[in-house]
C-alpha cells in the first residue's frame, strides 16, 4: 500500500506551512483508496482518523491541532481564538475557519468544491475555506476575507486548490440563472457545452470573488474530475454510479 503523501503547494503561500493533499498515500482502500479524510463518508472512522493523523504530522501539529468544521455550503466562518479547543470546532456548522493562533492547522474537505487557503504572513493571520458554487455565490469568500481583516490582516494572499474545472462541470439553465439574477455579468463564467448545456467555470468565479475582496489570488490549475489517480471527485463517482466517494483535505498553519 502506498503510504507516501503527495502534498501540493503554491509559491504564493511559500512563507506559511500549507498543503493541498491529494488522495495518494493514506490507509483507506476500495472506493476510498488512499488519503480519505472525510468522516462523512462510509469509510471506517478509525481509518479516517489514521489518515488525518498523518496529515497533522505533515503539517507539524498534533492530531488535536487539526481544526475542521461541519461543512454545510454556507457563508459562515468560524474564528479560532487563543484558548479555543480546535477539536470543538468539528461540530460547528460553517464553511471556513480563520485564526491568528500559531500551533494549529486549519483544514477543509473537498471533492470537487474549491479548497481555498489564505494567509497574511506579515500579520500572522490564516484562513481555510470550502467554497462550492453555493457557498461562493452566498459570500463565503468575502466572509473569510472580512474575518481575517478583523484579526488584522490587510495583505491577503489566497490559493484555490484542486477543484472541478469548467470542461467537466456541466450544469442546467436553472443553475446558471441563479448567478445571472445576482449579476448579469456572471454570464462570462459560463460556456456552451457539448450537450448544449452550460459549462460553469468555478475556479474563475472563485478567483474573481477573491480579487474583488482585495486578496491576491491564484489557482493551482488541478481538476479533480479528470485525474482519478490523484483526486476524489463527487461528480465522477456519481457518473460512475459508485456508492460513495472520498474527501480530499487542504490545510494551512502559521
Amino acid at each position: 500500500m502506498q503510504t507516501t503523501l503527495e502534498i501540493l503547494t503554491h509559491p504564493l503561500l511559500a512563507s506559511v506551512r500549507h498543503g493541498f493533499f491529494t488522495r495518494r498515500g493514506g490507509a483507506s482502500s476500495g472506493l476510498f483508496a488512499g488519503l480519505n479524510c472525510g468522516y462523512g463518508s462510509s469509510d471506517q472512522a478509525e481509518i479516517v482518523s489514521i489518515n488525518r493523523t498523518r496529515v497533522a504530522a505533515a503539517m507539524g501539529v498534533p492530531p488535536a491541532g487539526l481544526a475542521t468544521v461541519h461543512q454545510v455550503h454556507s457563508a459562515e466562518i468560524a474564528v479560532l481564538r487563543a484558548g479555543d479547543d480546535p477539536a470543538a470546532l468539528a461540530g460547528m456548522r460553517a464553511d471556513g475557519i480563520v485564526t491568528d493562533r500559531p500551533g494549529v492547522a486549519l483544514a477543509v474537505l473537498t471533492a470537487d468544491c474549491q479548497p481555498i487557503l489564505l494567509a497574511d504572513p506579515e500579520a500572522g493571520v490564516i484562513g481555510a475555506v470550502h467554497a462550492g458554487w453555493r457557498g461562493a455565490l452566498s459570500g463565503v469568500i468575502e466572509a473569510a476575507v472580512g474575518a481575517m481583516n478583523d484579526l488584522g490582516a490587510s495583505r491577503i494572499r489566497a490559493v484555490i486548490g484542486p477543484t472541478i474545472s469548467q470542461r467537466a462541470y456541466e450544469v442546467g439553465e436553472d443553475f446558471m440563472d441563479e448567478f445571472l439574477v445576482e449579476d448579469p455579468a456572471h454570464h462570462r463564467f459560463f460556456a456552451g457545452g457539448p450537450n448544449g448545456r452550460p459549462m460553469f467555470d468555478l475556479p474563475s468565479f472563485g478567483l474573481m470573488r477573491l480579487r474583488e475582496a482585495g486578496a491576491e489570488a491564484e489557482w493551482t490549475g488541478h481538476c479533480t474530475y479528470t485525474d482519478p489517480d490523484r483526486f476524489f471527485s463527487y461528480r465522477r463517482s456519481t457518473h460512475q454510479n459508485q456508492a460513495d466517494y472520498g474527501r480530499l483535505i487542504s490545510a494551512i498553519a502559521l
